[in-house]
């Protein structure tokens, strides 16, 4: 682990967060930041974000406390209508990078920022999250996500937080602003 071989965790969990509304990934960078702050090491695998998240340039000040790691091509919201033998192919590479993280003994902490909407696209099998759950070492905290967990998720997961929108700027055609939302 990040602290000369303890779990500064104890036995670690599986964080999920999910829902249709906005801070599910802000949630997972805030503990991320937060353990930062004890010394704690997070490795961060996106699945469906590109190369121009605010999140990216600021992991690079704080290295190697944050590291974040991409497996989608910038195009991705195009994912529906190009050919998904690349975005799968492009999935399976950030799972078995996700596995390697966790098990290395380097982080205390691994999220897999949009796992759960790459599943929800057939993009991600559910085995293969579940098979992460499986094998997570002691000591190292876990955390999923992305829209519309599915129930064999939420089922083994030890925390599960659903963000729902109350209200929403987006609503009076305001668009995503850097720094705030990507």
């Amino acid at each position: 682990m990040a602290n000369n071989g303890s779990h500064p965790l104890g036995k670690g969990y599986v964080q999920v967060y999910t829902g249709d509304c906005k801070g599910k990934t802000t949630a997972a960078l805030g503990l991320s930041f937060r353990a930062m702050g004890r010394g704690l090491r997070t490795y961060i695998g996106q699945f469906m974000k590109d190369q121009h998240c605010g999140e990216l340039a600021a992991a690079k000040m704080v290295h190697p406390h944050i590291t974040i790691e991409q497996y989608c091509r910038n195009d991705f919201h195009l994912i529906q209508s190009i050919s998904r033998r690349y975005d799968v192919e492009k999935m399976r590479e950030g799972i078995s990078k996700v596995k390697r993280a966790m098990l290395s003994g380097k982080y205390d902490i691994v999220i897999c920022d949009e796992i759960i909407t790459a599943h929800a696209l057939n993009l991600i099998s559910l085995d293969a999250m579940l098979e992460i759950v499986a094998y997570k070492p002691d000591g190292v905290e876990i955390v999923f996500t992305g829209r519309h967990a599915p129930p064999e998720l939420i089922l083994v997961a030890d925390l599960v937080t659903e963000m729902v929108e109350v209200k929403h700027y987006y609503r009076k055609g305001v668009n995503a602003r850097d720094g705030i939302e990507r």
